[in-house]
């Protein structure tokens, strides 16, 4: 009887270790700044290891990321924390993809989205192989719900604009910035598509009738860019329709619709 009592008593024990140990948070690995956003919002409840750059001033979620764990997007940090799950972006080199991989780590991968489709699509693919898909379903809905508050009305004028950045750079068509700023009514006058320079030049002999200027927030990152040369803050001065901060830029993410919002205010 003894001996049974004991064996019903270490089967037991063997139980619930077992059921603890399956009950542990799902840890998570973000590889890049752009995963630090969506396991985030996705996950905040879970085990995680982020990256070095889950916290600076152009993260959307910064503020989120206080008191988790930053480690480096290298094998030795994947190896030391041994996450259940991988989220990336752009992040990650090709040695630690492929020990990833070869150790059967699912490696969840946000797509470099250039519509709200393709970001609505991100959310569904993250959410779902972090078991979020009703988390997912909520901040989908949040970013077409200010998608919709921010849509002019149809008699509203689309008015012209150029997306400049500190860099110099602006966005045509087939980027998310075009997306973006045609969700808040505006006509891109860009008419080159994708990225690409805009000269301080251009600008000084034929000034765009009005500017949507991004990264300028980020007084420390191309402080000395063709954006911020004198030129180009006179022709803004009285022109400039929105300037959106590098947080809603940085990541093809939910918050985007944020900048549209945000454009949609200077569209009048």
């Amino acid at each position: 009887m003894r001996r049974l009592l004991a064996a019903g008593l270490a089967t037991g024990l063997a139980v619930l270790a077992a059921g603890q140990a399956n009950a542990r948070p799902l840890r998570i690995m973000a590889l890049d700044q752009c995963a630090d956003q969506y396991v985030l919002a996705l996950a905040p409840d879970a085990e995680l290891a982020l990256s070095p750059r889950a916290d600076d001033p152009d993260s959307w979620m910064r503020r989120q990321a206080a008191g988790h764990l930053q480690v480096r997007p290298t094998l030795e940090a994947a190896i030391g924390f041994q996450p259940d799950v991988v989220v990336r972006y752009w992040g990650g080199e090709p040695r630690l993809l492929a020990a990833l991989e070869k150790r059967g780590t699912r490696v969840l991968n946000i797509e470099d989205a250039t519509d709200f489709d393709g970001i609505s699509a991100d959310i569904r693919n993250v959410a779902a192989g972090l078991g979020q898909v009703e988390r997912g379903r909520r901040l989908e809905q949040a970013m077409r719900d200010k998608l919709a508050a921010a849509v002019p009305q149809a008699a509203a004028t689309r008015p012209g604009a150029v997306y400049l950045t500190a860099g110099g750079f602006t966005a045509g068509a087939g980027t998310l910035v075009d997306a973006m700023m045609r969700a808040a009514g505006f006509d891109n006058l860009t008419e080159k598509p994708g990225f690409g320079a805009y000269s301080v030049e251009r600008i000084a002999m034929h000034p765009p009738m009005r500017f949507v200027l991004g990264f300028f927030d980020m007084l420390r990152s191309d402080w000395r860019g063709p954006g911020r040369h004198p030129v180009v803050w006179r022709a803004a001065q009285g022109k400039t329709a929105a300037q959106l901060p590098a947080a809603v830029l940085t990541c093809p993410a939910w918050f985007a619709a944020d900048g549209v919002a945000i454009m949609a205010k200077g569209r009048s």
